[in-house]
């Protein structure tokens, strides 16, 4: 797995690329908490990527003191595909060619998270992302929610393979996940700059305890039963 290498600008920051927030079904992270473990781990950006929802990033970018992309993680047809620098909802339920084509309408990144976790059925499968290949501009190659370091290490070998931006993210459900896996890069203030920044770095990071899918499933229950 790469490890952290030297950007262009001598002001690197570290981002988390796959952040939830209580917005997402199967998280109960507020705004607040989410800005409190952001300064506690000192990174300088996040992507909020909930669920099939675009309001919580909106909200952290209005609250937070530092840089907040607006993201989105949505349910195609045939698994997740996130979208960065959003400026609008995409509904879930679309063709992985459409979504990737709605989210490039808006001037957004196409982002594919966990594209080889076995484990997840979520998952962008890999004839779908064949297909949209010539449309994704960010491959995730270190997922810190990944259960076998051999999947993000493929994701790693296919980003190589076919000259993709490398991406990495927590995947953060809980306050306590978010900066487990990160990009460092040099700071950026769009998405020129930040896919220029992309561009020169490398990942960070490691995998999360297994254990904290048992937060995902008890805020499932928690909002199923209203709370």
């Amino acid at each position: 797995m790469p490890g952290l290498g030297d950007c262009a600008s001598n002001e690197r920051i570290q981002v988390d690329l796959h952040v939830h927030t209580r917005y997402s079904t199967d998280a109960l992270s507020t705004p607040q908490e989410v800005i409190s473990a952001v300064q506690h781990r000192g990174l300088g950006a996040i992507a909020v990527t909930d669920h099939n929802a675009i309001a919580g990033a909106f909200e952290l970018q209005r609250m937070a003191p530092f840089r907040v992309i607006v993201g989105e993680e949505i349910l195609t047809s045939e698994g997740e595909i996130i979208g960065l620098f959003l400026k609008e909802h995409i509904p879930e339920g679309l063709t992985p060619a459409t979504t990737a084509s709605r989210i490039r309408e808006q001037g957004g990144l196409v982002y594919i998270p966990h594209p080889f976790d076995l484990y997840r059925d979520s998952r962008l499968n890999e004839t779908a992302l064949m297909a949209i290949l010539g449309q994704v501009d960010v491959l995730e190659v270190l997922n810190a929610r990944v259960t076998l370091p051999a999947h993000n290490e493929r994701a790693g070998e296919f980003a190589s393979e076919h000259g993709l931006l490398r991406g990495a993210g927590s995947d953060a459900h809980t306050p306590f996940e978010i900066g487990q896996a990160y990009v460092e890069m040099p700071a950026f203030a769009d998405k020129a700059s930040f896919v220029q920044a992309l561009a020169t770095c490398h990942v960070g990071g490691g995998l999360s305890l297994p254990h904290v899918h048992l937060f995902s499933t008890w805020a499932k229950l928690q909002k199923r039963g209203g709370a």
